[in-house]
């Protein structure tokens, strides 16, 4: 088998952050000298990665928006190019980050360096087209979700479904005490979990009815509690800033890149559609799913996206387990309904637990050896 020695490597996001520190933690331990550099955020560098760029400069999101930063994005696409065609590695992995991605690993393909993209696009549920490209750019796809893999089987792209390795990291039965006593929290009181999400733009759209809607439920509720995280000092003075305009009496406590700790120790959460949604589900915690963006950007959405839902548990599910809230039912009132319903039927939060629960056995695999696997399997040519 070929040795690997040197990877290249870049994640988007805080979410591809801590995926990139596992993948880079599991490859470490069959190649104890591996060099890894890209982008990665402070979960990748801490595991092993020389990040040459900030990873801030990555977190875009929607159509428009990313349109603002293009000739950043166009010269950071450049410079790492650049940097590992005159470097190459033995391998490049690209985690999510599909539009930024993409186009760097055709580069690099065509390059002669093999391509492993980590974590699937969303090509099933919108621009299908996109599979042609993701067929000539990437040696293997690699996914989380297994309705994925079936997807690009029929495309005819090399792929293999590595599960999700959230559902082998937290516990098929969450101790909400023991999250309490971490974040040193009350054990007795409800809380109520905001988690607005980890991008500037996402805290832009989704504190201020985040925020209203906990202001309301406890002024009719006035025993509740609220908990908040953010990925790091910038989202979280972001969101702060939001609290102290709207909300500067609410019983809200912060903390930062807790945002397990705070799923597990949560009643309800109240959480921005992505990664979150799932962590929350395996948790197996009640959510209410909320997703707002730019009026244009989701007029765009709603004639591009093909999929029923926007939830991954729903999704999983293929039914609608937990209430989505898009666009303009975002609003303080809808969302506080929501968290009563919750909080006054202990028998659906039950029912939905068992339910989570299923999804979580079906999600559960030994991420981190089979992707590593595949991953020396691609550069031995073995594919």
């Amino acid at each position: 088998m070929r040795p690997l020695k040197k990877i290249g490597i870049l994640a988007g996001e805080a979410s591809g952050d801590l995926l990139g520190a596992r993948l880079i933690q599991a490859l470490r331990e069959r190649c104890p000298h591996l060099q890894i550099e890209g982008i990665g955020g402070p979960a990748m560098m801490a595991a092993g990665c020389e990040s040459l760029f900030d990873i801030e400069r990555l977190a875009v999101m929607g159509f428009i928006e990313p349109l603002f930063r293009l000739p950043d994005l166009i010269k950071l696409r450049h410079d790492l190019l650049q940097h590992f065609l005159k470097n190459p590695p033995d391998l490049f992995i690209g985690i999510d980050a599909p539009d930024f991605n993409i186009g760097l690993e055709l580069k690099l393909k065509n390059a002669g360096i093999p391509v492993v993209h980590y974590v699937s696009p969303s090509v099933w549920a919108w621009r299908q087209y996109r599979v042609r490209k993701i067929a000539k750019a990437v040696d293997l796809m690699l996914t989380l979700l297994p309705f994925e893999a079936k997807f690009y089987e029929t495309n005819n792209v090399p792929v293999k479904y590595v599960g999700h390795p959230l559902a082998s990291q937290i516990p098929l039965h969450p101790d909400k005490m023991d999250a309490r006593h971490a974040l040193c929290i009350d054990e007795k009181t409800r809380y109520i979990a905001l988690l607005p999400g980890s991008r500037r733009q996402e805290i832009r759209y989704m504190a201020e009815p985040f925020l209203r809607a906990a202001h309301k439920a406890w002024k009719e509720r006035p025993h509740l509690r609220f908990l908040t995280a953010h990925v790091n000092e910038q989202r979280y003075q972001e969101f702060y800033e939001c609290y102290q305009k709207y909300t500067p009496d609410l019983p809200l406590e912060f903390f930062t890149r807790r945002s397990q700790d705070v799923m597990a120790a949560a009643d309800v959460v109240v959480v921005t559609s992505g990664t979150s949604t799932l962590e929350t589900m395996l948790f197996k915690r009640p959510m209410i799913i909320a997703y707002r963006t730019s009026r244009f950007t989701f007029w765009l959405a709603k004639m591009l996206v093909k999929v029923p839902f926007i939830g991954l548990p729903n999704l999983l599910a293929n039914e609608m387990l937990v209430p989505e809230l898009i666009q303009d039912a975002v609003t303080p009132d809808t969302i506080c309904q929501h968290i009563f319903d919750y909080l006054d039927h202990p028998e659906k939060v039950q029912a939905l637990a068992e339910k989570f629960t299923g999804l979580h056995m079906q999600l559960r695999a030994d991420s981190a050896k089979c992707i590593s696997e595949a991953i020396l399997n691609v550069v031995s040519g073995q594919l």
